[in-house]
């Protein structure tokens, strides 16, 4: 709930558009030992699937779909990293006071709760960014429709 309404406050900022473009493990490997892809079969395959339906795609869709997918995609991303930092501070102060059993449980939860679901979202981010580059490629750059926006515009980070 704080990650929610903290990334509302903040969403308007300059700096946003860098945290949109932020990367925490980039490593396909080390997101592999981390369990991600465990993770994201729960998700998958529990009822975990019903709960943020704005990031669901079932039919063909354009560029203006698969933009507005990644905004949606960085507002939950954003929102999980925030709850994850605050909880963090809450589970330090705790242990600091000598509670660590109950600081430790609660870090675990939040790693489950927070952490993981915003490294899914950073590894489903870059899969939709080579989505969308792709199809600039393709569709917009034969100059089909309407011209490619810079990535300023889009959220997206520059091409390479």
């Amino acid at each position: 709930m704080v990650g929610m309404i903290v990334n509302a406050l903040i969403k308007n900022q300059s700096f946003y558009a860098n945290l949109s473009n932020f990367n925490f493990i980039r490593s396909k490997r080390i997101n592999k030992w981390l369990g991600l892809g465990v993770f994201k079969w729960v998700v998958k395959n529990t009822a975990f699937k019903f709960f943020n339906q704005s990031l669901k795609v079932e039919t063909r869709v354009g560029l203006p779909e698969l933009e507005a997918l990644r905004k949606e995609m960085t507002t939950a991303e954003v929102g999980h990293l925030i709850g994850f930092g605050f909880v963090l501070v809450f589970a330090a102060e705790k242990a600091a006071g000598g509670d660590y059993l109950f600081g430790l449980t609660i870090m675990g939860l939040n790693a489950l709760l927070n952490l993981y679901p915003s490294l899914l979202q950073q590894q489903n981010k870059r899969r939709l960014d080579r989505l969308i580059e792709r199809y600039r490629r393709r569709v917009l750059g034969a100059g089909d429709r309407e011209p490619a926006r810079p990535a300023t515009e889009t959220g997206l980070p520059p091409k390479k």
